[in-house]
């Protein structure tokens, strides 16, 4: 069975550290906060290990520093413009975060609680936490899981939800991922190639703005690989959302879409990613600055890149983007399939 340690405690209630291993493969470490990616060690192209995703040493600073590191994001991740939405006629007022608008669920989102655990093995662990009417201005009340499973080198990802009333569901995984190793130094060296024609414009709050524009062309257009820092767009980086344009393929089960590969060259680490999801926000960090990381490291600017794949961001405000509502009876389900197989 995974090994279970006690990693913290948050008002009383005990936060507990999973570890997962596969022969010859990956080993991840979990967190019951937020159902939290805090380890993944991958081997580079000649069998050596390292840590590919940026956390913390302790829970303080998962509470305390910011950035959503491997967090299970939602109720609905990414940003809800003037953190207010219409449903069936009702205005729903949600809890604000970032100015006048609502980032990853609220001050309190699914990052920021501690799940349960409902069954674990060598190989796999299921969080479930239920997110009452209300919580944070969503209507119905919602129930969670989410499930890691390795094998080999590959994990998927699995989040599902259940609701008892109308609301609106959109919930991502928020790992930093740095193939070098986290406290190694910035990503912008990596190559990246995304299966993405078409990109999200943005105002200055980040917020959609209901464009729809091609890549070609602009410094967003990663359908060759290139490195990630070739052409930022900002001094921001990159905090976009990439309209994924394959279709969705059988893939050994579940339906899922190639959605993008990142590469270190120098170690030749690499990471396959496929989900069932309609769009890709790639983060690539800008706020770390000093920010105490693992094992003595410190993460500065560019430190890791997040890829999230999720629903399009303000889309309950935004009716051509796909729709984010759940309605009781339906099951939303986002799976992520994730290969480090080495180059």
């Amino acid at each position: 069975m995974a090994q279970i340690e006690i990693f913290g405690e948050i008002e009383g209630q005990p936060v507990h550290s999973l570890t997962l291993t596969a022969d010859g493969g990956l080993r991840l470490t979990l967190l019951t906060y937020g159902a939290r990616l805090m380890q993944l060690w991958a081997p580079d192209r000649a069998g050596g290990l390292a840590d590919v995703v940026l956390g913390h040493d302790s829970l303080t600073d998962y509470q305390t520093q910011g950035g959503y590191l491997g967090a299970t994001c939602g109720r609905f991740a990414n940003r809800i413009a003037g953190g207010q939405f219409w449903l069936d006629g009702a205005r729903h007022q949600l809890a604000l975060n970032e100015g006048p608008n609502q980032l990853h669920g609220g001050p309190r989102g699914f990052d920021g609680v501690v799940w349960a655990i409902a069954d674990h093995s060598d190989s796999h662990v299921t969080f479930t936490h239920t997110s009452p009417d209300g919580d944070m201005g969503y209507p119905g009340a919602v129930d969670l899981r989410c499930t890691y499973r390795i094998d080999g080198l590959r994990l998927t990802i699995e989040m599902t939800a259940t609701t008892d009333a109308p609301t609106v569901v959109n919930l991502a995984h928020h790992s930093y991922f740095n193939l070098a190793g986290q406290g190694s130094g910035d990503v912008l060296g990596h190559s990246l190639q995304i299966a993405a024609r078409h990109y999200l414009p943005v105002d200055a709050s980040l917020i959609p703005t209901g464009a729809v524009l091609p890549v070609a062309g602009t410094a967003f257009d990663f359908t060759q690989a290139r490195p990630i820092g070739h052409a930022l767009p900002g001094p921001g980086g990159f905090d976009h959302c990439f309209c994924l344009s394959d279709p969705l393929v059988r893939t050994e089960g579940p339906l899922l879409r190639p959605c993008l590969t990142l590469m270190d060259l120098a170690s030749g680490r690499r990471l396959r990613l496929s989900a069932n999801a309609p769009g890709l926000q790639v983060y690539t960090g800008a706020h770390f600055a000093g920010t105490p990381g693992k094992a003595g490291a410190t993460y500065g600017r560019y430190a890791g890149v997040a890829l999230e794949t999720q629903g399009f961001p303000d889309a309950p405000n935004q009716p051509q983007f796909p729709s984010a509502r759940l309605d009781p009876g339906q099951t939303y389900q986002h799976l992520m399939l994730c290969d480090f197989t080495p180059a």
